[in-house]
């Protein structure tokens, strides 16, 4: 299946491995509700992107995240998919293109990534991050030419890493997080990082419905400030 929206849009399923087409069909099927109790205001919300990139390492399947600064304004430290807010090159917010664009051009602006080694083939559901009132599309892509990356600016992202898709399935890496605030959600502890909130909670859908979850014990809790 092909989509293409324009220059630097298209979005295919053609010729991609055998291990991504799990993934793939997740993208066609679920529905936003699956992916988080967190959705979409009516209206409103600071539209943007990120980029899910899988590839191939030296481990099997693989997903390429960064830690922000520690000196942003929001998120600051955390684990996380390259991405951020829609710009005006990046077209209409309204049009379904818009999204893919921004994913490929935030994620080559954070961690020098060549968008032409990138094939984008789903877009999931929209979905929400209340602390910082984005409004998040989450775009699939297959790292089938890699590139090298890292932090490009040191003021927005500190380091630029892959996590084999193998270690965040390992339940040993596995707990929920439990935030000053109350809120309890998914957690990997994988890299020398704490991958929480919004990235661990996408990533433990993915690995679900992808068929790719292991059983573990989703009754352990860690508090953030004690995960070791």
């Amino acid at each position: 299946m092909t989509s293409t929206y324009g220059r630097g849009a298209t979005v295919t399923t053609e010729g991609l491995p055998e291990w991504l087409e799990p993934v793939a069909r997740v993208a066609q099927t679920i529905e936003p509700q699956q992916l988080s109790r967190f959705l979409p205001p009516a209206t409103g919300g600071r539209q943007s992107a990120v980029l899910i990139l899988f590839g191939d390492g030296p481990k099997g399947p693989e997903l390429l995240l960064l830690e922000r600064a520690g000196t942003l304004r929001s998120h600051a430290g955390q684990a996380s998919f390259p991405g951020g807010a829609l710009d005006p090159e990046d077209g209409d917010p309204s049009d379904d293109a818009a999204p893919v664009r921004a994913a490929l051009r935030e994620a080559r602006e954070e961690t020098g990534l060549d968008p032409t080694g990138v094939q984008v083939f789903g877009v999931l559901p929209r979905l929400y991050i209340p602390v910082s009132d984005f409004v998040v599309t989450p775009v699939l892509g297959w790292w089938h030419e890699p590139s090298p990356v890292g932090a490009v600016d040191e003021g927005e992202t500190a380091r630029v890493f892959t996590v084999p898709v193998a270690d965040l399935s390992d339940p040993g890496n596995r707990a929920m997080a439990k935030h000053p605030s109350g809120h309890i959600g998914p957690a990997f502890g994988v890299e020398d990082a704490l991958v929480w909130g919004f990235t661990a909670g996408v990533i433990d859908r993915i690995l679900h419905y992808a068929g790719w979850e292991r059983p573990w014990d989703r009754a352990r809790q860690v508090p953030l400030d004690q995960w070791a």
